[in-house]
């Protein structure tokens, strides 16, 4: 059952019923903003199979521009054989056809598609095709984003059970070598009770940092050029990781609602993990960082989808992480390095989930990529959700 939304009245059709040529005529004619709006790749072709139209997520699919493609032929950005030579017996018959697990090479990456092919009639009655694309890799990607905050959720209800186990023993022991301390004569004796102290201590404050941050995010509006800009200084005096930080910013990116400092802590601690990786590697001939920030539109965080994305990119040359141990990089205390702790990027991917964001990794050899998608909301938007 389809359901139609206009300012003078709703329609309800049943898809037994359903008209496709007046209903995508519709859309596409007289409320062009909904296809801007959608999350599906649209694309307009004539009868001669020349571009007329294609929406914002048809642009970031083939990363290429609407006045570029615009009155071109659809092989600038659909060169398929096999596909094209449907289109055209589909522009001949009036058929609507829909092809399943499709293989789409897009910049001969390929790529694995549902798509539909839909022939309509404007009111001047000429004939035009609309081209639905859905990629199969973004409901992969939502799958993959939910089992991570899943499994970032379930090992900290985990940590905190086995936190409460281990502070309550570590409370006694400490406290039982201050009152032995006490009954000590000498100073030589009471140098092993101190030692008992300082390493109760020590695994104290490894157990709160194991949980990771216990403030809920003091959220303002704030610039994310402020946050990496802010990085890049601290790096920059720190003389232990002497690798060159660049920067490749978008400036026109509008502020976005989260708390300033835990973003800059979880760039921090990506950025450092990024420093020692090149800083361990002696094959790696390029050594530098670059941070990228873009804009990502109709994009999906975990389940919840977003008309605007902010998109940071941590960009590193180093060795780049084993395929084994990237699924679990965000879980605590897993490390694939010698003199790591395995709590940087645990308390990073914690940082941004607090405000509605998400890590995300991709490694090879002298290309590792992490990147931080946070929500771009209006002040409109954070007013409601605070009034639920």
């Amino acid at each position: 059952m389809l359901v139609l939304l206009s300012g003078k009245k709703n329609l309800l059709v049943e898809d037994s019923e359903l008209n496709m040529i007046k209903i995508f005529n519709k859309l596409y004619k007289s409320s062009a903003y909904i296809l801007d709006n959608l999350n599906i790749v649209v694309i307009v072709i004539n009868s001669d199979m020349r571009i007329l139209y294609i929406n914002p997520a048809a642009e970031m699919f083939f990363s290429i521009s609407r006045d570029r493609v615009q009155n071109r032929a659809l092989t600038v950005i659909v060169n398929e054989e096999d596909l094209n030579n449907s289109i055209g017996k589909s522009i001949h018959s009036g058929n609507t056809f829909v092809k399943r697990e499709y293989t789409l090479h897009i910049s001969t990456q390929p790529t694995i598609v549902d798509l539909s092919v839909t022939p309509v009639i404007d009111k001047d009655r000429n004939l035009e095709v609309i081209l639905e694309i859905i990629p199969q890799d973004k409901n992969i990607k939502i799958s993959r984003e939910e089992n991570l905050v899943s499994q970032q959720q379930a090992s900290r209800e985990l940590l905190r059970s086995m936190a409460h186990e281990v502070k309550n023993p570590l409370g006694g022991i400490r406290g039982a070598a201050q009152l032995l301390e006490k009954e000590l004569d000498t100073e030589e004796l009471r140098e092993y009770t101190q030692v008992i102290i300082d390493e109760a201590d020590r695994l104290k404050l490894l157990v709160d940092r194991m949980l990771g941050p216990k403030t809920l995010p003091n959220k303002q509006w704030t610039n994310i050029h402020y946050a990496t800009e802010r990085v890049r200084n601290l790096m920059n005096i720190d003389k232990n990781y002497p690798i060159d930080v660049f920067f490749d910013y978008d400036p026109s990116i509008p502020d976005i609602y989260a708390d300033p400092e835990h973003l800059i802590q979880a760039i921090l601690n990506l950025t450092k993990n990024a420093a020692q990786s090149i800083t361990e590697c002696d094959r790696c001939e390029i050594k530098k960082i670059t941070l990228k920030t873009r804009v990502k539109r109709n994009f999906t965080i975990g389940s919840a989808h977003y008309i605007l994305v902010l998109k940071l990119d941590i960009i590193d040359t180093g060795p780049g992480i084993n395929k084994q141990m990237i699924e679990h990089i965000f879980m605590p205390l897993i490390t694939d390095r010698a003199q790591g702790t395995g709590l940087g990027l645990s308390i990073a991917q914690s940082l941004i989930n607090k405000n509605d964001g998400l890590i995300e990794c991709t490694s090879k050899p002298g290309n590792t990529v992490f990147s931080i998608l946070l929500p771009i909301t209006s002040e409109q938007q954070v007013s409601e959700n605070h009034n639920e």
